[in-house]
């Protein structure tokens, strides 16, 4: 069978810019001639040789000019930072010595400013350049850190953020909606000649599809555990829609949540991870039956593109009206070919799973405000996986506590739009500084940071 007609799934592992190919290719988002206004800018003025007229030899007046514009790059520049505090004393009598006090550092002793280290900690949790790379990079410009010195320091900044951290999780968990998933984080195991195989849970809420209330938000949690359990520790204040692949730990969450009659959990299941077993099927079967359901889910994730940013309302109805019979009539499809085929073919495992998570792939019809996949927790996992390649492992259990806060934060910051170090560079100062205190936390938060920048520049 060929795929290379049929649409790719809404989100489906693929870049925004890749979706759809059949819609036609969209014109490129190109910045030339459209130079952010934010940046700063300088002006080159290049007056001509002579401003004498050829004529009269009089002198030119002004009338007018013409103005390009280029991109153009500061390297990052490495300077040392003096505080100076001056000592006062009366020489009329002796009272003594009079000093401000030193301000407050985010690490004792430490021969790092908030600044740096928020650097350090942006390049390796948002572009992904792993502790050993950066100490090459300082090492051009004549400054010798070892890897261990620039951990302690990552160590240090997700100390100062863990209630920050703990105010996003919070967040998460408050709304009636969640994307959850998890991956694999290795942590080195004292004594063994491999690795531990540890868990980063992740958690997250993008009402953006709908035009929601909810800023985007995802927040990574450490554990070596994968269990039910562990997803009932993380969750137990949470109700509400849970959307989640088919992972049983989730499932086994919602049934001991559904006999006990309390903090009522809803599973809305992934209809990407579904339609992705048929194409698996397709690929390596070339089987008809299997090409076609990737055929019609392609018809249904067409809706879904076309729908993405009306309101919720105008989606539900949209489903009702367009997709819901489209998803009747797969149902019934795939209950005609159950019988038909192999228990033990690919394409009946395929069609199984399906049937079998039946419910939890159709919530979307029901709600306009649920996705029709969990492809909005697997993007914010690829970001970790990406930052995991490059650094392969965590030290410890502190490590992977580390890693799950400020890779939080700093993807919670991309979400909404910020450059990352701006805005860590200048929450690390507040935080350290006590500008802003413990019961003020909450204005460090991405978007309400973020809204108080605009605020402030209007």
């Amino acid at each position: 069978g060929d795929l290379s007609a049929v649409p790719v799934a809404a989100n489906d592992d693929q870049p925004d810019g890749s979706r759809h190919k059949a819609r036609g290719r969209q014109s490129a988002a190109r910045n030339i001639g459209f130079l952010p206004r934010h940046l700063p800018r300088y002006d080159v003025i290049i007056e001509p040789e002579s401003r004498a007229c050829v004529c009269c030899s009089g002198t030119l007046h002004r009338i007018g000019e013409t103005t390009s514009e280029a991109l153009d790059v500061v390297p990052p520049i490495l300077r040392v930072k003096r505080t100076i505090r001056p000592r006062y004393a009366c020489r009329a009598c002796e009272n003594g010595v009079v000093q401000a006090p030193a301000p407050a550092r985010f690490m004792d002793g430490g021969m790092a400013t908030t600044a740096l280290a928020a650097h350090i900690v942006v390049s390796k949790f948002a572009w992904h350049l792993p502790l050993y790379r950066q100490t090459q990079i300082f090492a051009g410009h004549g400054i010798t850190l070892d890897r261990g010195t620039l951990g302690i320091w990552v160590t240090r900044v997700a100390w100062w953020l863990k209630p920050l951290y703990d105010r996003l999780l919070t967040f998460i968990r408050s709304q009636p909606r969640v994307f959850s998933d998890e991956t694999r984080l290795p942590r080195l195991d004292p004594g063994r000649k491999r690795t531990k195989v540890c868990q980063l849970w992740a958690q997250a809420v993008d009402d953006r599809p709908w035009k929601g209330p909810a800023p985007p938000a995802v927040g990574y949690i450490f554990s070596e555990s994968r269990s039910a359990r562990e997803a009932e520790r993380q969750l137990v204040s949470f109700n509400g829609v849970l959307q989640v692949d088919g992972y049983t730990a989730y499932k086994t969450l919602a049934r001991h949540r559904g006999k006990s009659n309390s903090r009522p959990l809803r599973l809305a299941f992934c209809m990407a991870h579904a339609r992705r077993k048929f194409v698996d099927v397709v690929k390596l079967t070339g089987s008809p039956e299997a090409l076609e359901i990737v055929s019609i889910l392609a018809g249904v994730y067409q809706i879904e593109q076309e729908i993405r940013g009306q309101s919720a309302d105008d989606r539900h109805n949209t489903r009702q009206l367009r997709s819901a019979p489209v998803m009747r009539q797969l149902k019934a499809r795939l209950l005609d070919l159950k019988d038909d085929i192999s228990t033990q073919s690919a394409l009946s495992k395929a069609i199984k799973y399906t049937l079998t998570h039946w419910t939890g792939l159709t919530a979307f019809l029901d709600d306009g405000t649920i996705e029709i996949d969990s492809n909005i927790i697997e993007r914010s996992m690829k970001s970790v996986a990406l930052t995991r390649k490059n650094s392969m492992f965590v030290g410890n259990v502190q490590g992977g506590e580390t890693f799950a806060i400020l890779a939080s934060l700093i993807n919670s910051a991309k979400l909404n739009g910020l450059d990352p170090y701006t805005w860590l560079a200048d929450v690390l100062e507040r935080i350290v500084s006590g500008r802003t205190t413990i019961n003020q936390l909450d204005t460090l938060l991405p978007w309400k940071w973020k809204a108080d920048q605009v605020g402030q520049a209007a």
